[in-house]
């Protein structure tokens, strides 16, 4: 598979160290490309030029929450599936998990790379589904 052609995996959060670990990790595990950004505007800025596959958000963050850059993302890129990471309790009412349909999963933190690694495989939507990769040894 050429990776350039491959849908995007991308990774929203303010902690700069949390998304270099999580991305190479992901990146060493998954068949897809992986592109991070440590802020909300950035990569807003930056999603048309993208092809995406998975957006992957944490909640709290500067400039923008999650939920916040998810209703400014989906506009740029609809279709596209969102994973909503926090450390936090962040709890979306029954009223207000309906408007947002492309938000399929909230993952609380700790968790491990596996965990978000299935998700991504489970929520991914259309063709280029991330294939996780088990001969990788990881130390």
């Amino acid at each position: 598979m050429n990776t350039s052609d491959s849908k995007t995996i991308v990774i929203v959060d303010d902690e700069k160290s949390y998304i270099d670990l999580l991305s190479q990790i992901l990146a060493e595990h998954l068949s897809n490309p992986v592109v991070t950004f440590t802020r909300p505007m950035a990569a807003l800025a930056a999603l048309p030029q993208l092809n995406v596959g998975l957006i992957v958000t944490d909640y709290y963050m500067p400039q923008l929450n999650g939920l916040q850059f998810i209703n400014h993302a989906r506009i740029l890129k609809p279709q596209t599936p969102f994973i909503l990471i926090t450390g936090h309790g962040v709890h979306l009412s029954a009223d207000e998990l309906p408007q947002i349909p492309e938000l399929k999963t909230i993952l609380h933190k700790p968790f491990g790379w596996r965990t978000l690694a299935e998700e991504i495989v489970r929520c991914w939507s259309g063709a280029d589904v991330p294939v996780i990769r088990t001969d990788v040894i990881s130390n």
